[in-house]
Parts: structure tokens; C-alpha cells; sequence
């Protein structure tokens, strides 16, 4: 019953990502835009003080590296441009194409191993999954800002 439930929300949350993503291109970004959301995430790890959640170092590093491997789709869709003397994430049509495919990947791996893996751990391994995911990828879009941000201060101070 629990793989079914946490199955639905994983969906829910994934057409919401995919929403949420699109909405955020209509407005120019700023780093904390960026850089809150694996903030706010890690707090997650505290579901790492119930024995029920903990994982072993080598399923900690299996699912670190599957993440970091799926924040690779995610770095090569995100994009910036500069509109209207900001900095604005641009639009790409891959990206919920992506973001529905790494979670049917998700899912089948889920259901897979849930057949092996205890529940609790599962929960666990996938969560340190999703960071492992959205930290590069957020970092990455951190310094692809910041890049972009000097050369719009750059051509700011020139047009002065």
C-alpha cells in the first residue's frame, strides 16, 4: 500500500516540477531562486535519525551516483538567456520530456527494488537520490548565473 501511495506522489510531484518549471521561465531568476530549493530539500536528511530510513555506505553511494548521473539531463536543459536586462532561464521543451522520463526510471527502479529492499531504506536511497540530483544541478546553474550575471554588469557599465 505505501509503494502505491508514494508511487501517486512521486507522479503528482513530478507534473508539478514540470509546471513549476515552466512558470519560472515567464520571470527573471536570482541566485536564492536557485539555491533555496536544494536548501529547503535537505531537511529531509533528518528522516535519517529514524532507523526505519537508515542506509548502508554502500547503497549511500549507489544512490549518490545514480543521481548525479540523472543531474547531467537536467545541467544539459537548463539554460539562461538575457531578455529585457535580466536574467531569465530559458525554455526547453526537453526538459519535461526529461524530468517524465527520469521519473518512470525512478519508478520502475522503485518498484523493482522494492521487491529486495525494505521500504524504509528505499525511502532513504531515493531521497539521497534526488539530492544527489538536484545539488549539481542547482550548483551547476548557480555558476552559469553568476557567468552571466558579470556580463550583464559588464555591458551595463559599458552602456553608462
Amino acid at each position: 500500500m505505501s509503494i502505491i501511495f508514494s508511487t501517486v506522489a512521486a507522479l503528482c510531484m513530478g507534473v508539478l516540477a514540470i509546471f513549476v518549471r515552466m512558470k519560472a521561465s515567464q520571470k527573471p531568476v536570482s541566485p536564492k531562486k536557485i539555491l533555496l530549493p536544494p536548501v529547503f530539500m535537505s531537511t529531509g536528511a533528518l528522516m535519517f535519525l529514524h532507523p526505519y530510513f537508515r542506509v548502508t555506505a554502500t547503497e549511500v553511494l549507489e544512490a549518490v551516483i545514480v543521481g548525479m548521473l540523472f543531474s547531467i539531463l537536467l545541467i544539459k536543459t537548463s539554460k539562461f538567456e538575457l531578455r529585457e536586462e535580466a536574467i531569465y532561464l530559458k525554455r526547453s521543451k526537453a526538459f519535461g520530456v526529461i524530468l517524465i522520463g527520469l521519473l518512470l526510471i525512478r519508478l520502475l527502479f522503485k518498484s523493482f527494488l522494492s521487491q529486495s529492499v525494505d521500504v524504509g531504506e528505499l525511502s532513504g536511497m531515493f531521497w539521497i537520490l534526488a539530492f544527489g540530483m538536484i545539488v549539481p544541478w542547482r550548483l551547476t546553474m548557480y555558476f552559469q548565473y553568476k557567468k552571466l550575471s558579470l556580463k550583464l554588469n559588464q555591458n551595463q557599465s559599458v552602456s553608462i
